[in-house]
């Protein structure tokens, strides 16, 4: 007899504890989501403070940093556009180009994205008759890391 409650009590113990564990589950679940939330939080936080530090040393934060090198203010126009938004064709860019500067010229806007193209900093796919171009992967990787935006 004693052996028979014994055995009930260690298996109403064990009950118990499997009722404490699930209901710690639950309880816990919130608290780590939370923590995901938390550091998804901390890493955009951190992204933000990157941006001003670059802004700071820097004065703004503008393609140059993503692509060092461009050699005239029009390049940097027309990739700061595709930043914005690629897949655009010449006259998109040159038209694109002329609200933000002013003026822009459609040869010089070619000749441009051409040798964008063969440096490296911009790509083009030709979709039939029409041909687009945007940044280059390297360069949207670039980005990303001077904005602090995780990959």
């Amino acid at each position: 007899m004693a052996g028979e409650d014994i055995r009930k009590d260690v298996r109403e113990l064990r009950e118990q504890i499997e009722a404490l564990r699930a209901a710690l589950e639950r309880v816990a679940r919130p608290y780590s989501e939370i923590a995901g939330v938390v550091d998804q939080l901390r890493s955009l936080t951190g992204g933000y403070f990157r941006i001003l530090d670059v802004i700071q040393r820097f004065g703004g934060v503008g393609p140059d940093l993503a692509a060092p090198g461009l050699k005239d203010d029009i390049s940097r126009h027309i990739v700061a556009v595709l930043i914005e938004r690629g897949g655009r064709n010449v006259s998109q860019v040159t038209d694109a180009v002329k609200t933000r500067r002013g003026t822009a010229s459609r040869r010089i806007v070619r000749e441009r994205l051409e040798e964008l193209v063969q440096e490296g900093v911009l790509t083009s796919s030709a979709e039939g008759r029409h041909r687009t171009f945007s940044v280059s992967e390297a360069v949207r990787e670039r980005w990303s890391q001077v904005l602090g935006l995780p990959k």
